[in-house]
């Protein structure tokens, strides 16, 4: 299921993945078995999905992308953020639903170097694995009462959340400002000749 996920196709990975880190938290499974099964199949679906991007992933694009908003100019600038950031990009995609799916697609249709590409990809898988597997696996006896107690302060975390949330977009917003009027005052002090 994570192979099948990380190459696009709608499917439950990530839950069978903690699923399975619970019951060897139970005694039921070996972690490390999970654990190494869950990194093997999320790499491999991912250069799978790499693989679809580059060999036909531009066609689809071009042919079918205005059907869910993702025109050609979208695509390029994709792409140059991808020149930017892939690598990141790529690492962070694992955690982040609908990222973690066409990840390997996107890095595949904007020519991500596969070295680049395998190597951040492995990062991530690495991360989200350890991360979901020692969660489930350390906490999953635990899970309901956790439950029970994360609910008491959900609504602080909310709010908590949304000020973080509020206060990266306004720095980030006010930085942008000050590049773009840095740019325009350079432009203005060229010298004319």
């Amino acid at each position: 299921m994570i192979g099948f996920e990380s190459f696009g196709v709608p499917a439950p990975g990530q839950t069978i993945m903690v699923a399975a880190a619970i019951y060897a938290g139970a005694g039921r499974l070996n972690i490390i078995g999970v654990a190494v099964i869950a990194f093997a199949a999320a790499v491999l679906g991912d250069n799978v999905g790499y693989l679809i991007g580059v060999r036909g992933g531009r066609k689809v694009v071009y042919r079918w992308g205005k059907y869910v908003f993702l025109t050609p100019a979208r695509l390029h600038r994709a792409e140059a953020f991808f020149a930017r950031r892939g690598g990141r990009i790529v690492v962070i995609a694992r955690f982040i639903d609908g990222l973690r799916q066409f990840n390997g697609l996107i890095a595949g249709i904007t020519a991500m170097p596969w070295r680049s590409f395998l190597l951040y990809n492995a990062i991530g898988a690495a991360l989200w694995v350890g991360w979901w597997t020692s969660i489930a696996y350390v906490l999953g006896n635990h899970l309901v009462e956790i439950i029970e107690h994360v609910d008491r302060y959900k609504w602080w975390a909310i709010t908590i959340a949304t000020l973080a949330v509020i206060a990266y977009v306004t720095l980030h917003l006010r930085h942008i400002r000050r590049r773009r009027a840095r740019n325009v005052a350079a432009v203005v002090e060229e010298p004319q000749g």
